[in-house]
């Protein structure tokens, strides 16, 4: 009996001590979870302090924690930055695809009825033509909207900027009217005067002082007046129809390409020239096949894509050259550059027949104009830019024009890439050559070594210009002495005597004045424009 009730308690005992310790321990485990949670707190107030109280310094823990550390800065390119208002508004992020124009928002006029066309490849939707919803009026009656602007007859065509972007040809006439300007009290306020007649155009002042618009929304330059309403409204419906066609020929563009204007009027009829800019290729395009002269520049052999990219890449430098404002100047533009200014600069110093387009004092002078662009790297800098643009753009079309890549590539200067040489030899040449005993042989020579393939070599063409300077100076100074000489030996008494002698001593004066004048005619003809003006030359030596 006794044996069961010890049993009864022991069992009893147990149950109370398994009880017991299955709460304890749940009550253990709930006051560990707490302690280690304010552990975990206190660490993380902790580490803020410390990183907030490190950030000044630019320095960093590797125990610290990083947001983003995966994410890199975007590579900086020569584009204009994106209007990030115009993308905030639409629900869009800074990087993400521009909307391309609609006429109601070039040309600020309400009643339009607008496209709204999304560049090619990024959406497939369809395009829409929006219509403006009815006011009621009062009554209830539906009020008519009103007529739409009239639409022009818009004929686009493909273009390079140079030299078809025509910026120094225009030659606006100003009025001549003197009158004294009245300057208004206070502080001079330009604002209400730059701004345009038309909202979203941007006035822009290139480096050299032209004038010309820049609408941010859809990325679209332009040298035509949009102050003009009726040029304004045109322009509007030349960017609006640039875009259609480009999603119609299912062209795939991002959110940096830009669009450039031109107004073209020839015989009275309006067109607009265009073409698209692409800042990560580095190259012009169009929605259209294109041939151009002007692109060629008149290089025979053209054969390759790889090739034409160069002249194609010269144009897009003309283009940042001449809208330079607003853009970022990458390091690495200006560090390749340099690289291509040191070449050229080595090769005028060691070979006879570099290919740059540069005498070796001006590459000498341009590399101390890219060294100081390293402190305008990253920033908006329109001056640095437009030199960065101008010297890139000469060493692009150099490569264009000795076939940089290609098989039969140009390697040195006199090299004829053509298989023939441009040195003609008749037998009215031969005649005149006997008779100028040589020289005629001789500039000949020298003019060839200058024009090879029909395109002028520009630093020997100085140097050819210099050493006949020189001589010619030279005939003149000879010519003077040789003249003060035969006049001197008339005046002796028993020279007049002789018949001969005195014959032979006015013959020899004719010939003293006919060289000093021929001097002074070719020592002037040296400084006209062919001289200054690379164009004018190349004109000048196609004749010969």
């Amino acid at each position: 009996m006794h044996g069961r009730y010890i049993r009864m308690f022991i069992s009893w005992l147990r149950h109370i001590v398994k009880t017991a310790a299955f709460h304890s321990y749940r009550s253990l485990r709930s006051l560990l979870s707490v302690l280690l949670r304010l552990i975990r707190h206190s660490q993380f107030v902790f580490n803020e302090k410390e990183g907030d109280f490190q950030q000044p310094s630019g320095l960093a823990l590797s125990s610290q924690p990083t947001i983003n550390q995966d994410k890199s800065a975007p590579p900086v390119t020569l584009a204009v930055p994106l209007f990030d208002e115009h993308l905030k508004s639409q629900g869009h992020q800074p990087g993400t695809s521009l909307l391309p124009p609609t006429g109601g928002e070039l040309n600020a006029r309400p009643n339009s009825v607008a496209y709204n066309i999304q560049p090619p490849g990024m959406s497939s939707a369809p395009l829409l033509s929006m219509p403006e919803p009815h006011v009621r009026n009062p009554a209830g009656a539906p009020t008519p909207p009103p007529p739409a602007a009239p639409r022009h007859d818009i004929t686009l065509v493909p273009i390079v900027p140079g030299p078809q972007v025509n910026r120094y040809e225009r030659h606006v006439t100003i009025d001549d009217l003197y009158t004294a300007f009245m300057v208004e009290k206070g502080p001079l306020d330009c604002s209400e005067e730059l701004a345009t007649t038309v909202a979203g155009w941007e006035p822009l002042t290139h480096p050299e002082g032209a004038l010309f618009f820049y609408y941010p929304k859809q990325r679209v330059f332009t040298d035509a007046n949009v102050r003009d309403p009726v040029i304004a409204a045109k322009i509007g419906e030349a960017v609006e129809k640039a875009y259609k066609k480009v999603h119609e020929a299912k062209i795939r563009m991002n959110s940096l390409v830009e669009l450039a204007l031109e107004l073209i009027v020839i015989d009275g009829e309006e067109k607009w020239g265009y073409y698209f800019i692409d800042h990560d290729k580095r190259v012009i395009f169009w929605f259209e096949d294109h041939t151009s002269d002007f692109l060629m520049n008149s290089i025979r052999g053209v054969e390759r894509k790889s090739h034409i990219r160069y002249a194609l890449e010269s144009q897009y430098w003309r283009h940042v050259e001449l809208f330079p404002n607003k853009r970022l100047l990458p390091e690495d533009v200006i560090v390749k550059l340099k690289e291509t200014v040191m070449l050229a600069q080595a090769e005028n110093i060691t070979s006879e027949t570099c290919l740059a387009p540069f005498a070796s004092d001006e590459v000498d002078s341009m590399l101390g104009l890219v060294d100081s662009l390293m402190s305008s790297a990253d920033k908006q800098r329109e001056h640095s830019v437009w030199i960065a643009a101008r010297f890139t753009r000469l060493f692009c079309n150099a490569k264009f024009v000795n076939f940089c890549g290609q098989p039969g590539a140009r390697l040195g200067v006199d090299q004829s890439l053509y298989g023939k040489s441009n040195v003609r030899s008749t037998r009215i040449l031969r005649v005149m050559n006997v008779f100028m005993f040589g020289s005629f042989d001789a500039q000949s020579k020298a003019i060839h070594r200058i024009w090879v393939d029909e395109t002028m070599v520009h630093p020997r063409w100085k140097n050819f210009i210099d050493r006949l300077t020189t001589e010619w100076n030279g005939y003149t100074i000879y010519s003077t002495v040789m003249l003060a000489v035969d006049i001197s030996f008339l005046a002796v008494q028993s020279v007049q005597a002789q018949m001969v002698a005195t014959l032979l001593a006015y013959l020899s004066i004719l010939c003293i004045i006919g060289s000093l004048v021929i001097s002074l005619i070719l020592a002037g003809q040296v400084n006209d424009s062919r001289r200054r003006s690379a164009a004018d030359v190349v004109r000048f030596l196609s004749i010969l």
